[in-house]
């Protein structure tokens, strides 16, 4: 397995894409209250998923890349959060939401195997 730019990562280019279906989402929300609360945090946490994995990347040290990783794999759990809070308060139709949910179960997935393998590479080093 071998990354020679951020974009070759899959983990990375699922959790973009998501973030932008997330912005497209709360986009068409109406309502500005809605939108200036939940819609603003869901948008912040799904965009901070692929930020993380994008600054760790960048970063010089293996430690501080799984670090961001870290904080990545945090920012999905609170995006999950959020997206069952908008389907349980029906701002986000039950199969929208179900559809997010899933793709970040796979993120996760993802961004686990990727955390693991960052500690594999140093470790062949």
């Amino acid at each position: 397995m071998s990354f020679n730019t951020l974009e070759d990562l899959e983990v990375y280019k699922r959790a973009f894409a998501l973030s932008e279906e997330v912005w497209n989402e709360v986009g068409l929300w109406k309502d500005f209250f809605v939108r200036d609360t939940i819609g603003k945090q869901l948008v912040r946490s799904a965009d901070s998923i692929d930020a993380n994995i994008a600054e760790g990347y960048g970063r010089f040290h293996y430690k501080e890349n799984k670090n961001f990783c870290y904080y990545s794999r945090g920012s999905l759990l609170e995006t999950k959060g959020f997206i069952k809070k908008c389907k349980n308060r029906g701002l986000m139709n039950a199969e929208k939401a179900d559809n997010l949910l899933n793709e970040l179960d796979q993120i996760h997935k993802m961004l686990n195997a990727y955390i693991n393998y960052i500690g594999k590479k140093r470790q062949e080093i």
